[in-house]
């Protein structure tokens, strides 16, 4: 029988993948996401790709992620 609090073993499973992206099972299903947010860095990636600047993918998401 695991005798560790629920709450510790939630923390053990989410992933830092950097300063400021996490992977959490239970936030967009394990996807990495920036940390506070629901923000796929998948999605900013593709707006990446596409040939948009920093300063238009921070106003498209409102400002929930910064420079």
């Amino acid at each position: 029988m695991n005798n560790t609090p629920k709450s510790a073993n939630d923390k053990r499973r989410v992933r830092l993948l950097g300063r400021h992206i996490v992977a959490d099972p239970k936030i967009c299903h394990g996807k990495p996401t920036f940390r506070g947010t629901r923000i796929l860095v998948s999605d900013v990636l593709e707006m990446v790709a596409e040939g948009l600047d920093w300063e238009t993918i921070v106003e498209e998401w409102h400002g929930h992620i910064s420079k």
